[in-house]
Parts: structure tokens; sequence; C-alpha cells
């Protein structure tokens, strides 16, 4: 039987990708793999071995030209060494091979940079939103309530009622997007499959700081129309185990935090159709 992998990208900046490669594995994967970009860059490892990629939080180069501008540059146009393939074909067949892609705060900045997400019209490589400067000014730390979109096509949050409880930080999650048109795309196919709510999870808010950055119709969360790549704000592996509850002294929690669900599903997507 074939293995379940997921591989975890990491260097110029990210983080926490110790914390994904562990959500991966306790959400049922074989293994999990974490790959520097040099490694990817060099042809040592490629992502055609994969069935799930994982692009992490962090400050890639420092956020210097814009969060993730920079490495969205370098992943469109760089060479694989000695083949003379560009690393961003890769990313276009593994799509195209119907494999998964989770983007978490800086990996979310980087996918909409690249213009992987919204994905229309299976036109991965055009950029029609954006993640921006928070409305508050400053850099957040803080806990949210998500509601899902039960009709939302999203892989990683099938399944779940209601919504869920996971940390933010960022400086730069406002969401926001080209035109009206794009806005309304997203809407029309529920697309945003996490928004920032109140805390009953009853309707989505524009309050802070409930919505700590301001996001266009609160959006959390965005996946593209196939419901394979999905990028959110929010840090799913910061939120796998209960003992990572703020108050997890102080109330009667299970013992699988609420992030975990969605390297679960992931790994059960695999299973079903990648295995």
């Amino acid at each position: 039987m074939k293995l379940t992998r997921a591989i975890v990208i990491t260097g110029n900046g990210t983080n926490c990708e110790m914390e994904a490669a562990h959500a991966c594995r306790l959400g049922g994967f074989d293994e999990a793999v974490i790959a520097h970009i040099a490694d990817i860059l060099s042809g040592e490892i490629r992502l055609d071995e994969f069935h799930f990629l994982n692009l992490t939080g962090g400050f890639l180069d420092g956020d210097d030209l814009g969060s993730a501008k920079a490495q969205a540059n370098r992943l469109k146009n760089a060479e694989i060494a000695g083949g003379g393939e560009k690393l961003v074909e890769q990313f276009v067949r593994f799509i195209a091979d119907g494999k998964l892609i989770l983007g978490v705060c800086n990996g979310f900045q980087l996918m909409v940079k690249m213009g992987m997400l919204p994905g229309f019209d299976g036109n991965y490589l055009r950029q029609s939103v954006t993640l921006t400067h928070n409305d508050c000014g400053r850099f957040q730390d803080r806990w949210t309530y998500l509601k899902v979109d039960a009709a939302s096509p999203s892989v990683f949050t099938t399944g779940i009622n209601g919504g869920i409880y996971l940390p933010i930080r960022h400086g730069e999650g406002k969401f926001l997007c080209d035109s009206d048109s794009t806005l309304e795309r997203i809407n029309a196919g529920h697309l945003a499959a996490l928004r920032y709510s109140t805390a009953d999870y009853a309707a989505p808010t524009m309050e802070f700081p409930a919505n700590p950055n301001g996001s266009t119709g609160a959006i959390a969360a965005l996946c593209d129309p196939t419901g394979r790549l999905m990028g959110l704000m929010p840090h799913p592996e910061a939120f796998v185990h209960y003992t990572q509850h703020p108050r997890w002294t102080r109330e009667n929690l299970p013992e699988e935090g609420d992030g975990l669900v969605l390297y679960k599903n992931a790994a059960e997507y695999v299973k079903r159709n990648l295995i």
C-alpha cells in the first residue's frame, strides 16, 4: 500500500514548520517531510513525490516587499537546477494532479500573491485578491471564533458544524479583492470557507477585535472552486491538542484541538482519492 505523504516547505523566513508537520502526522499522514526550499530548487526533492503541500506561517524575506511578495516572485520565476524546469511548473502540475495545498498565515499570503487563490477558471497564476495591513495598524496576536460555511467546497472544513476557535498572529491579514465582481464570485461559490464571527458562531462580524484585521466580508479563509486549495490567516497547527487552548486549565475540553480536523480531512481525502 502506498504511503500518504505530506511536505512542509521551510526557508527564507518561515516558521511553524515543525508544528505543521506534527499536525499532519496527528491527522493521519504516514509521512510529513520538512523540506528547505533550497532542496526543492536543487532538484533533490520534488513536489510530485507528495500528496499534500503545506505553506506555513512566518515572515518570508522579512515581508520587505509586502507579505510574501518576494517569495511569490521567486517561486514563479526560479528554475530547478540542471533540469530547465521552472518551480512553478511543479506547483501547476501538483494542482492538476488533484492534490492538496494548505497555506497558513504567511502561506496564505504567498498563495494569493502567486495567484493560486481563488483560482477562478483554472487559472492559478493570476492574482485577483490580496492580504494587506490590519485596519488597526498593528500586529494582532489573539484567538478568534470562525464561522464555517457548510456549503463551501473546501476539503479541509468538510463536516465541521458551526465553527472553530483558532489563534491568529499577523500584521497583514486584511483580505481585499480587486473588484466587486471577484467578491461576488467568491460569495456565489461559497469559497470563503471561514469568516471571523461572534462567539456563538451565529454570524460573521466586522467588529474589532472579533474581526482582528477588517477583512472584507469578514473573510478568514479562502478556497478554490475545487476545494483542494485553501489559505487561512488563523493557525490550525497551533491548536491540535487541548493543552494549547488558552483556558485549558479552566474548561473541560476534548483532547483534540479544533485545528486538527483540517489535517484529518486532508488525510482522509488523500486516502480516498489519491492512493
